[in-house]
């Protein structure tokens, strides 16, 4: 790729500095030659026609700006292509460019307990003086190592095969990071394998147990209520929690929720049911909480678990456990997994899986077909 400097006359008598970044050129199906080209203007404007001293002292000074930033240019494209690494970058220390990344995530509760979990196990097995410069293939496999053979619970026990999981996948996405940020210029993260994630158990309750449920009181109204509405739709607590009235649309005969998932910050559009568009309420300003009082407490998750014996259901059933509920019932009344997926937010089609296992009607089916014996 050729780099070069170019500029463009304005009508005010200036020019517009702009790099143009030539990939060479390829011939289309006519027969026709294409040069590839990418330009990025500077927005430095130097004068056609310096006249003062002024002018010229300014042009000149501009002159030595834009040499070195073409230099600096290029040098970033030789480092890219020859894996050169940035030498005042490499000199960071590691463990501080991971605080930094986990702090970023400090506005996701969830999210950041992890970053901060893992930051607490790479500080067991990473030197505080070790730099971007000591950062290779080896580095990264005795990191993994470590998180296999080595890493313990506060309780002394080997790490959980999702934690193993989860904790050295936040180490790769800081390597991706540096990566991407220029501390390094190998992609390390693609050259080590991450933990396989063990499936996890998933509650749910079926349509007589809700519809137990909903006949049952709850000493907490708002609680019961946000319980089923993510029964009925399937989002998250987190998405539950800060829904406010400008995210719900009356239209016609249908009501839908348009949203930013809080876990992936994706934008969705998630059509209701008529029943679940009830269970809101009448509507209130476009700012205010649509479940107002509703908050994550050891109080109110005690209280699903006293409403759930109340009536009569002995699983062990969190709040969680509705959002699980919604894709069991959606499943087994004939939604296809992919739009199951869709109105979960899901970004692979395989977490959906999950429970299309579940609710797999030929393996409810297969459990009948040996005859009874004689016992």
């Amino acid at each position: 790729m050729k780099i070069t400097l170019k500029k463009k006359k304005l009508q005010n008598g200036k020019f517009s500095l702009y790099l143009e970044y030539y990939k060479g050129s390829t011939v289309d199906a006519n027969g026709k030659r294409i040069h590839l080209r990418n330009f990025e203007y500077l927005k430095i404007y130097p004068y056609q026609d310096p006249k003062t001293a002024s002018e010229k002292k300014e042009n000149k000074e501009i002159e030595i700006l834009t040499e070195q930033i073409l230099s600096i240019k290029k040098t970033e494209y030789f480092q890219g292509k020859y894996d050169i690494k940035n030498t005042a970058k490499s000199k960071r220390l590691f463990l501080d460019f991971f605080h930094e990344k986990t702090e970023e995530k400090i506005d996701s509760p969830k999210n950041y307990g992890n970053w901060t979990a893992a930051f607490l196990h790479l500080k067991k097995c990473i030197s505080t003086n070790l730099t971007f410069d000591e950062v290779d293939e080896s580095f990264t496999k005795r990191v993994r190592l470590y998180f296999e053979k080595e890493a313990r619970t506060k309780s002394n026990t080997s790490l959980s095969l999702n934690s193993k999981y989860s904790y050295f996948n936040k180490f790769k996405a800081a390597l991706r990071a540096a990566f991407d940020e220029g501390y390094i210029s190998i992609n390390y993260a693609s050259k080590v394998k991450s933990f396989e994630q063990a499936e996890s158990q998933r509650e749910y309750l079926t349509l007589q147990e809700l519809q137990k449920l909903a006949k049952t009181d709850c000493k907490y109204e708002v609680l019961k209520r946000a319980f089923i509405f993510s029964s009925l739709v399937g989002l998250r607590w987190s998405d539950i929690n800060t829904m406010v009235w400008s995210e719900v649309r009356d239209e016609e005969n249908t009501s839908r929720i348009n949203f930013r998932q809080e876990k992936t910050d994706g934008v969705e559009y998630l059509y209701i049911s008529k029943q679940a568009r009830e269970l809101l309420g009448e509507r209130e300003s476009p700012s205010d909480r649509v479940f107002v009082g509703l908050k994550y407490s050891a109080v109110y998750n005690n209280e699903i678990v006293r409403w759930c014996n109340r009536a009569g259901i002995s699983k062990h059933i969190t709040f969680h456990s509705a959002r699980h509920t919604n894709a069991v019932l959606l499943l087994e009344n004939g939604a296809d997994i992919y739009t199951v997926s869709k109105r979960l937010g899901h970004r692979e089609i395989r977490t959906t899986a999950i429970y299309a296992k579940i609710v797999d009607q030929k393996m409810k089916e297969a459990a009948n077909l040996i005859p009874n014996i004689n016992i």
